[in-house]
Protein backbone atom coordinates (compact mmCIF):
# COMPACT_ATOMS: atom_id res chain seq x y z
CA UNK A 1 0.00 0.00 0.00
CA UNK A 2 2.76 2.78 0.85
CA UNK A 3 4.17 1.48 -2.43
CA UNK A 4 1.71 2.10 -4.12
CA UNK A 5 0.73 5.80 -2.64
CA UNK A 6 4.58 6.16 -3.05
CA UNK A 7 4.19 6.05 -7.20
CA UNK A 8 1.34 7.34 -7.38
CA UNK A 9 2.81 11.04 -5.37
CA UNK A 10 5.15 10.41 -8.31
CA UNK A 11 3.04 9.86 -10.93
CA UNK A 12 1.12 13.21 -9.91
CA UNK A 13 4.29 16.08 -9.18
CA UNK A 14 5.36 14.39 -13.09
CA UNK A 15 1.96 15.54 -14.34
CA UNK A 16 1.94 18.66 -12.50
CA UNK A 17 5.56 19.68 -13.91
CA UNK A 18 3.96 18.82 -17.40
CA UNK A 19 1.03 20.97 -17.21
CA UNK A 20 3.38 24.08 -15.67
CA UNK A 21 5.54 23.77 -18.75
CA UNK A 22 2.84 23.68 -20.99
CA UNK A 23 1.68 26.70 -19.28
CA UNK A 24 5.10 28.43 -20.16
CA UNK A 25 4.72 26.97 -23.79
CA UNK A 26 1.44 28.79 -24.46
CA UNK A 27 2.65 31.83 -22.23
CA UNK A 28 5.42 32.06 -24.37
CA UNK A 29 3.69 31.38 -28.02
CA UNK A 30 1.38 34.12 -27.01
CA UNK A 31 3.64 36.78 -25.77
CA UNK A 32 5.05 36.66 -29.74
CA UNK A 33 3.38 39.71 -31.49
CA UNK A 34 3.87 39.92 -34.95
CA UNK A 35 5.09 43.21 -36.27
CA UNK A 36 4.83 45.64 -39.39
CA UNK A 37 2.30 43.09 -41.15
CA UNK A 38 2.08 45.04 -44.17
CA UNK A 39 5.31 46.32 -44.55
CA UNK A 40 6.39 42.71 -44.75
CA UNK A 41 3.96 41.98 -47.01
CA UNK A 42 4.78 44.49 -49.62
CA UNK A 43 8.15 43.89 -49.01
CA UNK A 44 8.59 40.24 -49.48
CA UNK A 45 6.68 40.77 -52.99
CA UNK A 46 10.18 42.33 -53.90
CA UNK A 47 11.33 38.99 -54.11
CA UNK A 48 10.66 37.80 -57.57
CA UNK A 49 11.07 34.46 -59.19
CA UNK A 50 12.33 36.12 -62.12
CA UNK A 51 15.45 37.72 -60.26
CA UNK A 52 16.07 34.88 -58.49
CA UNK A 53 16.04 32.94 -61.93
CA UNK A 54 18.42 35.44 -63.33
CA UNK A 55 20.72 35.99 -60.65
CA UNK A 56 21.09 31.41 -60.43
CA UNK A 57 21.76 31.13 -64.34
CA UNK A 58 24.35 33.28 -63.70
CA UNK A 59 26.02 32.23 -60.54
CA UNK A 60 25.60 28.72 -61.80
CA UNK A 61 26.86 28.90 -64.79
CA UNK A 62 29.77 27.74 -66.67
CA UNK A 63 31.85 31.09 -65.93
CA UNK A 64 32.37 29.70 -62.40
CA UNK A 65 33.21 26.01 -63.13
CA UNK A 66 31.70 24.78 -60.23
CA UNK A 67 33.00 27.25 -57.49
CA UNK A 68 35.54 25.15 -55.80
CA UNK A 69 36.73 26.14 -53.23
CA UNK A 70 40.15 28.38 -53.64
CA UNK A 71 39.84 27.66 -57.31
CA UNK A 72 39.81 30.79 -60.15
CA UNK A 73 35.93 30.15 -60.39
CA UNK A 74 35.16 30.36 -56.96
CA UNK A 75 36.61 33.47 -56.98
CA UNK A 76 34.53 34.70 -59.56
CA UNK A 77 31.62 33.77 -57.85
CA UNK A 78 33.00 35.91 -54.86
CA UNK A 79 33.37 38.66 -56.99
CA UNK A 80 29.65 38.30 -58.85
CA UNK A 81 28.35 38.83 -55.04
CA UNK A 82 30.69 41.64 -54.67
CA UNK A 83 29.49 43.49 -57.47
CA UNK A 84 25.96 43.16 -56.80
CA UNK A 85 26.11 44.57 -53.22
CA UNK A 86 28.25 47.59 -54.83
CA UNK A 87 25.89 47.88 -57.65
CA UNK A 88 23.15 47.83 -54.79
CA UNK A 89 24.36 50.09 -52.35
CA UNK A 90 24.51 47.50 -49.86
CA UNK A 91 27.53 48.62 -48.14
CA UNK A 92 30.36 45.85 -46.72
CA UNK A 93 30.81 45.56 -42.75
CA UNK A 94 34.49 46.46 -43.45
CA UNK A 95 34.04 50.04 -44.63
CA UNK A 96 34.45 51.25 -48.60
CA UNK A 97 34.49 48.17 -51.08
CA UNK A 98 35.65 45.83 -48.62
CA UNK A 99 33.58 42.44 -48.96
CA UNK A 100 35.61 39.81 -48.00
CA UNK A 101 37.02 38.03 -45.14
CA UNK A 102 39.93 36.64 -46.43
CA UNK A 103 41.00 33.33 -45.24
CA UNK A 104 44.69 31.96 -45.93
CA UNK A 105 45.64 28.59 -47.08
CA UNK A 106 47.08 27.17 -44.37
CA UNK A 107 43.64 27.77 -42.04
CA UNK A 108 42.20 24.94 -44.54
CA UNK A 109 42.51 21.35 -42.87
CA UNK A 110 42.62 19.41 -46.71
CA UNK A 111 46.07 20.21 -48.45
CA UNK A 112 46.49 22.17 -51.42
CA UNK A 113 43.70 24.43 -51.11
CA UNK A 114 44.23 28.17 -51.89
CA UNK A 115 43.60 31.62 -49.92
CA UNK A 116 39.26 32.19 -50.09
CA UNK A 117 36.70 34.26 -48.66
CA UNK A 118 33.70 34.73 -46.84
CA UNK A 119 31.80 37.75 -48.80
CA UNK A 120 29.75 40.09 -46.43
CA UNK A 121 27.07 42.79 -46.66
CA UNK A 122 25.65 44.57 -43.88
CA UNK A 123 22.53 46.52 -43.66
CA UNK A 124 23.18 48.86 -40.22
CA UNK A 125 19.77 49.10 -37.55
CA UNK A 126 18.72 52.28 -36.94
CA UNK A 127 18.02 51.61 -33.13
CA UNK A 128 19.60 48.57 -32.02
CA UNK A 129 22.59 48.70 -34.05
CA UNK A 130 25.00 46.42 -32.61
CA UNK A 131 22.06 43.66 -32.35
CA UNK A 132 22.30 41.44 -35.41
CA UNK A 133 20.81 38.81 -37.52
CA UNK A 134 22.69 36.82 -39.64
CA UNK A 135 21.45 35.30 -43.22
CA UNK A 136 23.61 32.74 -44.05
CA UNK A 137 24.37 30.39 -47.52
CA UNK A 138 27.71 29.20 -48.97
CA UNK A 139 28.88 30.24 -51.92
CA UNK A 140 31.29 27.26 -53.08
CA UNK A 141 30.78 23.73 -54.45
CA UNK A 142 32.09 20.80 -55.79
CA UNK A 143 33.91 21.79 -59.15
CA UNK A 144 35.31 20.05 -61.55
CA UNK A 145 34.78 16.38 -61.58
CA UNK A 146 37.34 14.11 -62.93
CA UNK A 147 35.81 13.52 -66.41
CA UNK A 148 35.45 17.50 -66.84
CA UNK A 149 31.86 17.72 -66.12
CA UNK A 150 30.62 21.30 -64.45
CA UNK A 151 29.00 20.73 -60.94
CA UNK A 152 26.97 23.55 -61.35
CA UNK A 153 25.52 23.63 -57.66
CA UNK A 154 22.59 25.20 -58.79
CA UNK A 155 20.28 23.81 -55.74
CA UNK A 156 23.53 23.50 -53.43
CA UNK A 157 23.78 26.24 -52.55
CA UNK A 158 23.43 28.42 -55.56
CA UNK A 159 19.10 28.73 -54.26
CA UNK A 160 20.16 30.16 -51.21
CA UNK A 161 23.25 32.41 -52.40
CA UNK A 162 20.53 34.02 -54.74
CA UNK A 163 17.86 34.16 -52.14
CA UNK A 164 19.99 35.98 -50.38
CA UNK A 165 20.96 38.39 -52.45
CA UNK A 166 16.95 38.56 -53.32
CA UNK A 167 16.59 39.31 -49.08
CA UNK A 168 19.08 41.84 -49.16
CA UNK A 169 17.50 43.72 -51.69
CA UNK A 170 14.36 43.51 -49.68
CA UNK A 171 15.30 45.54 -46.98
CA UNK A 172 17.10 47.85 -49.10
CA UNK A 173 14.75 48.76 -50.67
CA UNK A 174 12.70 49.37 -47.28
CA UNK A 175 15.97 51.27 -45.73
CA UNK A 176 15.55 53.45 -48.62
CA UNK A 177 12.02 54.30 -47.74
CA UNK A 178 12.38 55.35 -44.62
CA UNK A 179 11.61 51.35 -42.95
CA UNK A 180 15.32 50.21 -41.70
CA UNK A 181 15.46 47.82 -39.80
CA UNK A 182 15.95 48.21 -36.07
CA UNK A 183 18.29 45.58 -35.60
CA UNK A 184 21.43 45.35 -37.81
CA UNK A 185 21.43 42.34 -40.61
CA UNK A 186 24.36 40.79 -41.63
CA UNK A 187 24.12 39.01 -45.34
CA UNK A 188 27.09 36.37 -45.33
CA UNK A 189 27.88 34.20 -48.47
CA UNK A 190 30.20 31.59 -46.64
CA UNK A 191 32.90 29.66 -48.62
CA UNK A 192 34.39 26.43 -47.85
CA UNK A 193 31.17 24.96 -46.61
CA UNK A 194 31.75 21.14 -48.73
CA UNK A 195 35.02 20.66 -47.49
CA UNK A 196 33.59 20.62 -43.76
CA UNK A 197 32.01 23.86 -42.89
CA UNK A 198 35.40 25.91 -42.78
CA UNK A 199 33.90 29.16 -43.88
CA UNK A 200 31.82 29.58 -41.44
CA UNK A 201 34.20 28.08 -38.88
CA UNK A 202 36.25 30.67 -39.74
CA UNK A 203 33.89 33.47 -39.44
CA UNK A 204 32.85 32.25 -35.41
CA UNK A 205 36.55 32.33 -34.72
CA UNK A 206 36.73 35.98 -36.22
CA UNK A 207 33.38 37.56 -35.94
CA UNK A 208 33.46 40.88 -37.24
CA UNK A 209 30.97 41.30 -35.01
CA UNK A 210 30.93 39.82 -31.49
CA UNK A 211 28.94 36.16 -31.23
CA UNK A 212 26.75 37.42 -28.29
CA UNK A 213 25.28 40.35 -30.14
CA UNK A 214 24.15 37.92 -32.99
CA UNK A 215 20.42 37.23 -32.23
CA UNK A 216 19.66 34.35 -34.36
CA UNK A 217 21.74 32.51 -37.26
CA UNK A 218 18.84 31.79 -40.61
CA UNK A 219 20.84 29.67 -42.90
CA UNK A 220 19.63 28.54 -46.03
CA UNK A 221 21.31 25.37 -47.60
CA UNK A 222 18.82 24.05 -50.75
CA UNK A 223 15.83 25.74 -51.04
CA UNK A 224 15.05 25.44 -55.28
CA UNK A 225 13.80 21.69 -55.39
CA UNK A 226 11.14 19.29 -54.12
CA UNK A 227 12.55 16.04 -52.45
CA UNK A 228 10.78 12.62 -53.48
CA UNK A 229 8.64 12.85 -50.03
CA UNK A 230 6.69 15.72 -51.61
CA UNK A 231 6.20 15.36 -54.66
CA UNK A 232 2.38 15.44 -54.24
CA UNK A 233 2.54 18.57 -52.30
CA UNK A 234 5.65 20.89 -52.66
CA UNK A 235 4.30 23.68 -50.79
CA UNK A 236 6.62 22.60 -47.95
CA UNK A 237 10.47 23.50 -46.16
CA UNK A 238 12.04 21.13 -43.88
CA UNK A 239 13.50 23.46 -40.69
CA UNK A 240 16.13 21.91 -38.07
CA UNK A 241 17.11 23.40 -35.34
CA UNK A 242 14.89 26.47 -34.20
CA UNK A 243 13.78 24.59 -31.19
CA UNK A 244 17.33 23.02 -29.94
CA UNK A 245 18.23 26.59 -28.26
CA UNK A 246 14.99 29.29 -28.93
CA UNK A 247 11.53 27.82 -28.54
CA UNK A 248 11.11 31.50 -29.05
CA UNK A 249 12.64 30.99 -32.68
CA UNK A 250 10.71 28.26 -33.28
CA UNK A 251 7.17 29.69 -32.33
CA UNK A 252 8.32 33.13 -33.79
CA UNK A 253 8.77 31.16 -36.95
CA UNK A 254 5.63 29.31 -37.01
CA UNK A 255 4.10 32.23 -36.80
CA UNK A 256 5.33 34.22 -39.13
CA UNK A 257 4.77 31.12 -41.87
CA UNK A 258 1.17 31.13 -40.33
CA UNK A 259 0.02 34.94 -40.77
CA UNK A 260 1.68 35.39 -44.38
CA UNK A 261 2.75 31.60 -46.32
CA UNK A 262 1.57 28.60 -45.17
CA UNK A 263 4.45 26.71 -46.06
CA UNK A 264 4.47 23.10 -44.53
CA UNK A 265 7.19 23.68 -42.10
CA UNK A 266 8.24 19.96 -42.04
CA UNK A 267 10.54 19.13 -38.75
CA UNK A 268 11.43 15.10 -39.66
CA UNK A 269 14.74 15.81 -39.88
CA UNK A 270 15.02 17.99 -36.40
CA UNK A 271 14.49 14.91 -34.76
CA UNK A 272 18.29 14.21 -32.22
CA UNK A 273 17.85 10.63 -33.83
CA UNK A 274 17.65 12.10 -37.20
CA UNK A 275 20.15 9.47 -38.91
CA UNK A 276 21.24 11.92 -41.66
CA UNK A 277 22.46 14.23 -38.99
CA UNK A 278 21.64 17.65 -40.76
CA UNK A 279 21.55 19.40 -38.06
CA UNK A 280 25.85 19.16 -37.53
CA UNK A 281 26.49 19.29 -41.48
CA UNK A 282 25.69 23.06 -42.57
CA UNK A 283 26.89 26.06 -41.26
CA UNK A 284 24.29 27.20 -39.04
CA UNK A 285 25.91 24.69 -36.67
CA UNK A 286 29.31 26.39 -36.30
CA UNK A 287 27.14 29.07 -34.46
CA UNK A 288 24.85 26.67 -32.52
CA UNK A 289 28.06 25.85 -31.52
CA UNK A 290 28.57 28.82 -29.67
CA UNK A 291 24.75 29.75 -28.60
CA UNK A 292 23.69 31.49 -31.37
CA UNK A 293 20.01 30.41 -32.16
CA UNK A 294 19.80 28.81 -35.42
CA UNK A 295 17.03 28.16 -38.35
CA UNK A 296 18.23 25.83 -41.00
CA UNK A 297 16.35 25.86 -44.41
CA UNK A 298 16.61 22.78 -46.97
CA UNK A 299 14.74 21.08 -49.19
CA UNK A 300 15.83 17.54 -48.77
CA UNK A 301 18.33 15.49 -51.00
CA UNK A 302 16.82 14.40 -54.44
CA UNK A 303 18.73 12.31 -57.47
CA UNK A 304 20.88 15.43 -58.69
CA UNK A 305 22.56 15.64 -55.04
CA UNK A 306 26.26 16.64 -55.62
CA UNK A 307 26.48 15.95 -58.76
CA UNK A 308 26.53 17.56 -62.25
CA UNK A 309 23.20 17.64 -62.84
CA UNK A 310 22.49 20.02 -60.57
CA UNK A 311 21.40 22.32 -63.04
CA UNK A 312 19.12 26.04 -62.50
CA UNK A 313 16.58 24.69 -65.23
CA UNK A 314 15.33 21.76 -62.29
CA UNK A 315 14.79 24.92 -59.72
CA UNK A 316 11.49 25.77 -59.24
CA UNK A 317 11.85 29.33 -59.09
CA UNK A 318 7.90 30.32 -57.65
CA UNK A 319 8.80 27.33 -54.84
CA UNK A 320 12.14 29.26 -54.69
CA UNK A 321 10.28 32.61 -54.37
CA UNK A 322 7.66 31.84 -51.39
CA UNK A 323 11.24 29.75 -49.17
CA UNK A 324 13.18 33.02 -49.47
CA UNK A 325 10.16 35.43 -48.87
CA UNK A 326 8.85 33.40 -45.54
CA UNK A 327 12.80 33.55 -44.45
CA UNK A 328 13.04 37.54 -45.47
CA UNK A 329 9.31 38.21 -43.29
CA UNK A 330 10.86 35.79 -40.61
CA UNK A 331 14.07 37.94 -40.80
CA UNK A 332 12.13 40.76 -40.59
CA UNK A 333 9.99 39.94 -37.44
CA UNK A 334 13.65 39.25 -35.45
CA UNK A 335 14.74 42.89 -36.66
CA UNK A 336 11.83 44.45 -35.59
CA UNK A 337 10.37 43.05 -32.46
CA UNK A 338 10.24 45.33 -29.18
CA UNK A 339 12.21 42.82 -27.50
CA UNK A 340 15.78 40.14 -28.19
CA UNK A 341 14.93 36.98 -29.03
CA UNK A 342 16.34 35.22 -26.45
CA UNK A 343 17.72 31.66 -25.49
CA UNK A 344 15.04 29.11 -23.22
CA UNK A 345 17.71 29.40 -20.64
CA UNK A 346 17.38 32.96 -20.71
CA UNK A 347 13.64 33.35 -21.21
CA UNK A 348 11.43 34.38 -18.37
CA UNK A 349 8.69 32.90 -19.56
CA UNK A 350 10.51 29.30 -19.34
CA UNK A 351 12.25 29.86 -16.19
Amino acid sequence: MKTLFILSLFSLLGTCATEKYSIKIKNLQNSITLVDSMKVIKYANTITSKELKTHLYTFASNKFEGREVGTKGQKLAARFLKDYYINKGIPAPFGNNNYYQSIPGSYFLKEGINASENVLAYIEGNEKPSEQIIISAHLDHLGVDERGNINYGADDDGSGTVAIMEIADAFLKAKQEGNGPKRSILFLHLTAEEIGKQGSEYYTSNPVFPLENAIANLNIDMIGRVDDLHKDNSNYIYLIGADRLSKELHYTSEKVNDAYFNINLDYRYNSEKDRNNYYTRSDHYNFAKHGVPVIFYFNGEHDDYHKHTDTPDKIDYNLLKKRAQLIFATAWQLANQPHRLTTDEKHELLK
